[in-house]
């Protein structure tokens, strides 16, 4: 089954060649006499044991501030499995059914939502209410007004909720953030996001408006929202945007198979993205301003992300992004880490917001405003 996530992979497959390893990985490279980690770790349970849960739990194995302990799923074989690979006890594992049970479980300490977008509302909600710590995949709801209801909820619980946004801890991104902050760029003057594969088995969940929340926007056109947001350092006020469908049957309605969105910033900066799922080898993002210009391409891929600027190659390490994304969680979780770019839930709800603008735009043919 083809899916963002395989296209994701094979766009890294180069990657399999090089040292993978996390940032906290790289910097011990640097002082082999740095003390080994011995604060808290984050004891975490996957709930949705598919093919990115697969890619999370692998890579939790190079983490060194968060462990992999626990297991939720409605299929018993899967659990069996995973036991068996990850050495996961009998009492971490749970099904829907069972899985409120866990708040009497002292040792999980947060739950990772890895199911289709339809189902991280009412799972994340049942995390909070479990008292567990919740992380989700993005995109975090189907809309912003479910995404609101899981900050409150998470909020109400006294719990953490974050959001999988891998790309605000990879390194290349953040040089760039880093040469943006420091002016290196002039005033931001245009944004470009281009994301988009052509999508295989048309039985699949991401095809399924119950399931999907929508079609290639909210799988694959996050990345170019939310990269809209940090390669600018702004959040969009306005967006036009248009549809494209050259297949109904495979895009049923609600679907979207191609959307292009246009954005306007506070500063005057504008954006022109394109979210498919009817054309190959898109995974690119560029920024110019007035001093200098950034390109990242591949852009969101799973590594090895590789990029340019006026000034030339981007050469920051290249980092398996899941690793580094569950240790720098662990450090927000437990040491209040503020990460460069927010990976909270007011973050997921701020995309939110940007795609139920996007599809009033499609559906109105109207500029539509964007308030936050």
């Amino acid at each position: 089954m083809n899916s963002r996530r395989d296209f994701l992979q094979k766009l890294g497959i180069s990657a399999l060649a090089l040292h993978l390893a996390p940032l906290s990985g790289w910097a011990n490279s640097k002082n082999n006499t740095e003390a080994p980690y011995e604060g808290r770790v984050l004891r975490v349970a996957i709930m949705g044991l598919g093919g990115y849960g697969t890619r999370v739990a692998e890579a939790m194995q190079s983490c060194t501030k968060a462990k992999l302990v626990g297991l939720v799923s409605g299929t018993p074989s899967k659990i069996k499995d995973w036991q068996s690979k990850y050495g996961i006890a009998e009492k971490n594992c749970y099904n829907y059914e069972n899985f409120d049970s866990i708040k009497n479980n002292p040792d999980i300490d947060a739950v990772y939502v890895i199911t289709p977008n339809a189902l991280h509302h009412d799972m994340v909600l049942r995390v909070a209410k479990a008292g567990k710590h919740a992380i989700c995949e993005k995109p975090m709801a189907v809309n912003a007004k479910e995404g609101q209801a899981m900050v409150d909820a998470c909020k109400k619980a006294n719990v953490k909720l974050l959001v999988g946004y891998r790309m605000h801890f990879e390194p290349k991104t953040l040089e760039v953030i880093r040469m943006r902050n420091s002016g290196e760029f002039g005033k931001i003057l245009f944004f470009q996001g281009q994301c988009g594969f052509k999508i295989g088995d048309p039985t699949q969940w991401r095809l399924n408006k119950q399931l999907a929340g929508g079609g290639s926007m909210m799988d694959i056109g996050i990345y170019a929202i939310n990269g809209s947001r940090y390669m600018t350092g702004e959040d969009p006020v306005w967006v036009t945007a248009q549809e494209t469908k050259t297949d109904p049957v495979k895009f049923k309605e609600g679907v979207d198979e191609t959307i292009q969105f246009q954005f306007g910033f506070p500063s005057g900066a504008v954006a022109s993205c394109l979210s498919t799922y009817n054309m190959n080898n898109l995974d690119r993002f560029f920024l110019d301003g007035e001093k200098g210009f950034a390109e990242l391409q591949p852009s969101t891929g799973y590594g090895p992300i590789q990029g340019r600027t006026h000034k030339g190659e981007l050469t920051q390490p290249v980092t398996t992004h899941q690793t580094v994304q569950m240790d720098e969680m662990s450090a927000i979780i437990f040491d209040n880490k503020q990460p460069v770019v927010p990976v909270n839930g007011e973050e997921a709800v701020k995309d939110l917001k940007i795609i139920d603008a996007i599809y009033q735009a499609v559906k109105t043919g109207s500029k539509v405003t964007i308030s936050y």
